[in-house]
């Protein structure tokens, strides 16, 4: 039994935020096809399924839905370019017209000599082909700050990665959710900028970073202001944050939905566990509810239990839009349904 904020459930866990309930309880297992190791964005074309799993080199597989994806073939992507090898294809977005947005997690390697320290940095792509092969729109996001060759998290010495991607055509404009892994404490944790939608294909000095209150410091090299910011900095050996969020708009509940890992207490990201936010207004960062946990590592089962998302259910739903029950996957394995009531 799992009793969170007055909510009692067998079998499950559920958690109250405000004007909603969330519940996950176990569910049969799926696996994505290609080996994951971060957001794997879905998207729809010609009514077939198309996935994006990445280590370095994206993957992409089409399948009639997500309960069919030991039946696909999981195939290398192209990049017209090799400057941003290797890349995480993070995020998609398909045009009316079929041309496909894709943005992508790439590691700056070489930035501390003897070292194996990276300084992400976010990109854009343009596929016109669904998704196989793509043109390198360049750098959107990128860290001000120098290297930090002292950090003790194992991986990073600064930069952006580790985010997803949302369009709002409401407000017209993306809006990119990202961590920040460098520069003062303050500046350190889950951040956001935006990018018009009319700007999507020259990205490049397009997208703006929220900072103290306004959209209006530049994507490649300007600061930020986290809505959720590290605990502990991320150069600590005993690093506290939230990171790696992946969101979608639940229209069960009318509110976009966040889902974050938390990294506690020592080197080498141990996952504590995956934690939940809401929020109506992207336009709002202020607006996000405090996040509480959703399940701890322990509940999840197997490790490493991180890159949470969700797949919706319903007809042509994907990652970033879901209603009411959904699948929640780690780390590419889902054994879990989640359920939103409003």
């Amino acid at each position: 039994m799992h009793h969170i904020r007055g909510v009692i459930l067998l079998g499950a866990f559920a958690l109250l935020a405000p004007a909603q309930e969330v519940t996950v309880h176990p569910a049969p297992m799926l696996y994505m096809p290609g080996v994951v190791d971060s957001n794997s964005p879905v998207f729809w074309r010609d009514g077939v399924m198309h996935i994006i799993n990445s280590t370095g080199l994206p993957r992409i597989t089409a399948v009639a839905d997500q309960y069919s994806f030991d039946e696909g073939e999981v195939i290398p992507v192209s990049v017209d370019s090799g400057d941003h090898m290797p890349m995480w294809i993070e995020s998609v977005w398909q045009d009316e017209d079929g041309t496909l947005f894709a943005w992508y997690h790439h590691e700056r390697t070489g930035v501390c000599r003897g070292s194996t320290l990276t300084m992400p940095e976010i990109g854009a792509l343009a596929s016109l082909d669904g998704g196989y092969s793509y043109i390198d729109l360049g750098i959107v996001l990128s860290a001000g700050d120098p290297p930090d060759c002292s950090a003790k998290n194992g991986f990073f010495a600064g930069g952006h990665g580790d985010f997803s991607v949302i369009a709002d055509p409401e407000s017209g404009y993306f809006y990119f959710l990202f961590d920040n892994y460098g520069g003062e404490g303050e500046s350190q944790g889950v951040s956001i900028a935006r990018m018009s939608m009319t700007d999507r294909f020259q990205p490049v000095g397009a997208v703006y970073k929220y900072y103290n209150g306004a959209w209006e410091e530049p994507g490649v090299g300007g600061k930020v202001t986290p809505i959720f910011r590290a605990a502990v900095a991320w150069n600590k050996p005993n690093v506290d944050s939230f990171w790696g969020p992946s969101i979608h708009w639940n229209y069960a509940i009318d509110s976009y939905v966040v889902l974050m890992s938390r990294t506690c207490c020592e080197p080498g990201w141990p996952q504590e566990g995956i934690y939940i936010t809401f929020n109506r207004d992207l336009s709002n960062p202020e607006g996000w509810t405090a996040p509480e946990r959703l399940m701890s590592a322990e509940e999840i089962g197997f490790a490493p239990g991180y890159y949470p998302q969700i797949i919706g259910t319903g007809p042509y739903e994907t990652d970033t839009i879901a209603g009411q029950t959904a699948r929640l996957y780690i780390k590419g394995v889902s054994k879990w349904e989640i359920t939103f009531t409003p």
